[in-house]
């Protein structure tokens, strides 16, 4: 009887989803991570063993300790950090400046479609254009200084993030822009209520990928006679040989383009917080 009873108790107390979601995205997170480092860690063994048996040579694709001595003695040394602490300054800069323009022609155009007629075809054009092909163009407008190496990461963030949020406000559902006239909602307040709401997720998602971009355009842009940065070591690795340091840099670019993308992330979370998704229980 006593177990009946606490059966029924439990089947009438159901569990708040919400709560279950949370307790689950606690309880998971420790095992995601596990499960995104095995890939890697996996990888990087089976090659460290192959080696050590003779199975590979390892001389044109270093083992992963050879990899991690190279980036032990660019630690110790400080060479490491120089070459993060400019490259960082640079993808930073170059990712306000195209990150803000971004978002301001893209409102522009999503907004008022004679400003989309006359300006969109232009800049859907320069978009196909290759990042190297812009170089030689600054170098000759701005010199081989900081400024052009930063150019160039802007132009790289803008795009995607242009893209972004014009998509985003021209997707705006129709009937959510009705609804805000009919509870006669004025202009400001509708962006603010409406509109702001319904393109902030997809552009957040455009600004992760500009920033991606922002470390790809970074190593063209210190191809531009850079003496410190990440790309630098690439280019030195390739005229002296040194495989180990050019997968030092690679990993490097990788670990802070990961770290660089989840404090994106975390900063902006709070922003979309009111949204109910899928996405953990799927």
């Amino acid at each position: 009887m006593t177990a009946q009873t606490l059966a029924s108790e439990g089947a009438a107390a159901p569990v708040s989803p919400a709560i279950g979601r949370r307790g689950a995205s606690v309880l998971g997170h420790g095992a995601r991570t596990l499960v995104g480092l095995a890939l890697p860690v996996a990888l990087a063994l089976g090659w460290e063993l192959a080696v050590r048996y003779g199975l590979a040579q390892g001389r044109l694709l270093p083992p992963p300790s050879r990899i991690g001595a190279a980036l032990y003695e660019l630690a110790a040394s400080g060479e490491l950090w120089t070459h993060v602490t400019a490259t960082l300054l640079r993808v930073a800069l170059g990712f306000a400046f195209g990150a803000v323009a971004g978002i301001l022609v893209g409102a522009l155009t999503g907004t008022l479609p004679f400003a989309r007629h006359l300006l969109d075809p232009s800049l859907q054009a320069l978009r196909a254009v290759p990042s190297l092909a812009w170089v030689p163009l600054f170098i000759l407008w701005l010199g081989i200084l900081e400024t052009p190496k930063i150019a160039l990461i802007a132009v790289g963030v803008f795009f995607p993030v242009y893209v972004g949020v014009a998509g985003a406000i021209a997707s705006v559902d129709r009937k959510l822009v009705e609804v805000g006239r009919i509870f006669r909602l004025s202009k400001t307040a509708l962006a603010r209520r409406i509109l702001l709401p319904a393109v902030l997720p997809a552009t957040l998602v455009s600004l992760r990928t500009g920033l991606g971009l922002g470390f790809l355009f970074v190593v063209a842009a210190e191809l531009m006679g850079a003496s410190e940065g990440l790309g630098y070591l690439l280019v030195d690795g390739q005229q002296f040989s040194k495989p180990d340091q050019i997968l030092a840099a690679i990993i490097a670019f990788a670990i802070l383009g990961k770290l660089a993308d989840a404090t994106l992330v975390a900063l902006t979370r709070p922003l979309i917080r009111w949204q109910d998704t899928a996405r953990d229980s799927l």
